[in-house]
């Protein structure tokens, strides 16, 4: 495998059963929810996989990967080099709750399954970084499991939620409210909540005006 030369590692692939599992319904939402073309911010790209496959899927769109975690960086430089596709970056060492992140500006931003495996501080970090990078009208997807307000909470989830608060108190399913409050705050409206498997949802929100 090729050196990870923003990590200092050497690259190796790591593979995720949940990311062969979401990738097809997730990227049917970005289809009718991305621009046709400019660059996504791929916040918190885990393995890599998510990011070699909606690069292929959209490639009008140019996909930046990101991860604060060296290993994972490592995974997702060679799931970039296997793919081999153009409209693919190398990934950034990117930490959301440490600002301003190494980017000016982005056309949209995605982020998977991250916001309830870290602290609040992280999903604040996230959407005020949001705020400055993207411009109205852009969009900003969140994926992953939340609680909602009179919407029951699989059984699933709650012991999701239980494993994750046992592993770190600051951890935790977020309630949906909670986080498009603090959107709003960053000048987000709440645009669509899309039901996924797995009692997951996709939120996506605009960028409006200043």
């Amino acid at each position: 495998m090729p050196p990870d030369d923003r990590s200092g590692l050497t690259a190796r692939a790591l593979y995720a059963p949940a990311a062969a599992r979401n990738r097809e319904p997730i990227l049917d939402v970005l289809r009718r929810v991305l621009p046709a073309e400019g660059l996504v911010l791929e916040v918190a790209s885990g393995t890599g996989e998510h990011a070699a496959f909606f690069a292929e899927g959209l490639p009008g769109l140019a996909w930046q990967p990101s991860d604060p975690d060296p290993t994972l960086r490592g995974s997702i430089a060679a799931h970039v080099a296997e793919a081999g596709l153009a409209n693919l970056r190398p990934p950034l060492a990117l930490d959301t709750t440490a600002t301003p992140w190494p980017l000016e500006r982005a056309d949209a931003l995605l982020c998977i399954n991250l916001i309830h495996i870290a602290p609040w501080a992280a999903c604040q970090g996230l959407l005020a970084e949001a705020g400055r990078l993207l411009a109205a009208g852009a969009p900003l997807v969140l994926y992953g499991p939340f609680r909602r307000a009179g919407v029951p909470t699989a059984m699933s989830n709650e012991r999701f939620d239980a494993a994750l608060r046992a592993q770190d108190p600051a951890w935790g399913l977020r309630e949906l409210e909670a986080v498009s409050a603090s959107a709003a705050d960053q000048g987000f409206a709440l645009e669509e909540v899309v039901e996924m498997p797995a009692n997951n949802v996709t939120v996506v929100y605009r960028r409006v005006p200043a």
